[in-house]
């Protein structure tokens, strides 16, 4: 059985350090990659000499260079790409961010809990959704 690929889109360190301490919880071995904006994302996984080929896209919105909106619509347009499956993780409550994510065909949506004084937003969100969803999607494309 080969170890799935888990491409981590993020810029802010912090956000990282979480994902990955949610992740070793998955008792999954795995292969994280990591990048910091759109672009450099876009860049390995269009590497023409052994491309990244995820299992999974964990996408922040807002990012410099290139924002995960921008991101995302660059990897539907691209007939390689366009079916790779794209979790958004983000601390925007902007409707107009979730549904312009939707219509680009995410398979899901996670508030990040970086505002624990907002009850509205869980600290448990991230490992919630690794142990739940995450764990399944691996297992499942991974038999």
């Amino acid at each position: 059985m080969r170890k799935p690929n888990i491409l981590l889109i993020e810029d802010d360190e912090l956000d990282t350090i979480s994902v990955e301490r949610s992740l070793k919880k998955l008792e999954i071995k795995y292969d994280l990659h990591t990048a910091y904006n759109g672009l450099e994302a876009l860049q390995m996984l269009r590497k023409t000499d052994n491309p990244l080929i995820p299992d999974v896209i964990l996408l922040d919105i807002n990012m410099p260079k290139m924002n995960g909106i921008e991101f995302l619509r660059i990897l539907r347009a691209d007939e390689k790409l366009k079916d790779l499956k794209v979790f958004i993780m983000t601390t925007s409550s902007e409707s107009s961010d979730r549904e312009t994510a939707e219509n680009l065909g995410i398979s899901g949506y996670i508030i990040k809990p970086l505002n624990y004084t907002d009850n509205t937003k869980r600290s448990d969100s991230m490992d919630a959704f690794v142990q739940f969803h995450l764990r399944k999607i691996l297992l499942n494309e991974n038999v």
